[in-house]
């Protein structure tokens, strides 16, 4: 997956923003102000992706392409060699995984209104 699918197909999800918070080269996905994806668009190789521990720790066993998050909670986060990752299914399910644990964490109202999506006008 390049650089340029990755960013359509997190920004194809309900509520979802890019933006740099931290500097010119670190692209963050966030929904609803909470992150969920990160990568270097300077130096596309990985990206780091929220993922439950248990799975987490399951996918690193898989592959060296999965490793823990770089400079992140490493027991809550992995980064993925998504560049030269072959299976892009799999890192799909990774991203919508990631998207779905800061989504299952928002408040009602929030996801109330993740649900209705953006005011039409």
């Amino acid at each position: 997956m390049d650089i340029i699918e990755l960013r359509d197909y997190c920004l194809d999800k309900p509520g979802v923003t890019e933006s740099f918070p931290f500097d010119s080269n670190t692209l963050v996905f966030k929904v609803l102000d909470k992150m969920f994806a990160l990568t270097n668009v300077e130096h596309y190789v990985s990206v780091n992706l929220k993922c439950d521990p248990e799975w987490a720790e399951e996918l690193r066993a898989t592959t060296t392409l999965i490793k823990p998050g770089y400079h992140m909670n490493k027991k809550h986060w992995n980064t993925v060699e998504s560049a030269q990752f072959p299976d892009s299914a799999l890192l799909r399910k990774m991203i919508d995984h990631s998207y779905d644990l800061v989504v299952s964490k928002l408040t009602k109202a929030q996801k109330e209104a993740l649900k209705k999506g953006p005011p039409t006008g």
